[in-house]
């Protein structure tokens, strides 16, 4: 049995579907299945848990074999997602496949890294298999920005000419998949990026070309975009994350192109050309 958490996530979303397509059994774990039709519809057990309730885990991880693990990005993230692990070893769960982030590391200024390597070391720590997928910024995140494209054919942020090696929520699914489902990724580490590292007014070219209009990047100050971010009602812990998060890419620290998508699946990884022609319409 594989447990799906993080089920109506982006990630958890494409993988149910995945399974789905080749027929795997799974359960999806959910905070309440009313809001979850997406997931009903995909012919899945569903049962409901809390990450903030950690009495409810035991009984999403009865009987389960291996375990996606992914949780909101919240100041709460740490201690959820351990707390998750443990809850794993004592039910017996054999394997976990955790997405983690692109240069996880304990040391790292970045609040989100070092908060992924705490939860890598608690895992192996149990001795359970594991398997880290370290994705880089998601092409995806753009749909963060989608009132503003669609409104006034514009988006921002405090990044510069900065190049980003981002990559493909659905080529993170197809990975995350295989961790799940096949032999041979026990302890392995899957450095997950896309093709080429881009600039965003490189995207927004690409972006233009898709959506047959232009679209603009425009650069600003760190402190400009966390007060936007708030002011869509964004959690401050959130916000100074996200911030570190773009002076981390603003350093040129996220432009490495890695080979994981393409050692797993056999694939290249989708390119943003590919994102752009497939999410159009969501511009539109």
């Amino acid at each position: 049995m594989i447990l799906v958490t993080g089920a109506t996530g982006n990630n958890g979303l494409e993988i149910l579907k995945r399974l789905a397509s080749q027929n795997v059994q799974a359960r999806a774990m959910v905070r309440d299945r009313d809001r979850a039709k997406a997931i009903a519809d995909l012919g899945f057990e569903m049962v409901e848990a809390d990450f903030d309730h950690p009495e409810t885990l035991p009984s999403a991880l009865a009987g389960v074999d291996r375990a996606f693990l992914v949780t909101n990005s919240t100041e709460h993230a740490e201690a959820q997602q351990l707390a998750f692990v443990e809850a794993a070893k004592q039910s017996g769960v054999k394997h976990i496949v955790k997405l983690s982030q692109f240069a996880a590391n304990a040391d790292s200024p970045v609040r989100f890294l070092r908060y992924h390597a705490a939860v890598e070391a608690a895992i192996q720590a149990t001795q359970m298999a594991y398997t880290f997928l370290r994705p880089n910024l998601f092409m995806q995140g753009l749909l963060n920005f989608r009132s503003l494209i669609v409104e006034q054919n514009t988006f921002y942020a405090a990044i510069g000419d900065a190049k980003v090696s981002v990559v493909d929520v659905r080529d993170i699914a197809d990975v995350a998949v295989a961790a799940l489902t096949e032999a041979g990724h026990e302890g392995k580490i899957h450095n997950l990026t896309g093709p080429q590292a881009l600039t965003h007014t490189e995207m927004a070219e690409y972006l233009s070309a898709a959506l047959k209009r232009q679209i603009a990047f425009v650069d600003i100050p760190p402190k400009q975009m966390r007060k936007a971010m708030v002011g869509f009602g964004m959690p401050a812990w959130q916000a100074d994350g996200v911030i570190e998060d773009y002076a981390h890419y603003r350093r040129n620290e996220a432009a490495a192109i890695a080979s994981g998508i393409e050692d797993v699946t056999g694939k290249a990884p989708r390119q943003f050309k590919d994102f752009a022609r497939d999410y159009a319409t969501v511009f539109s």
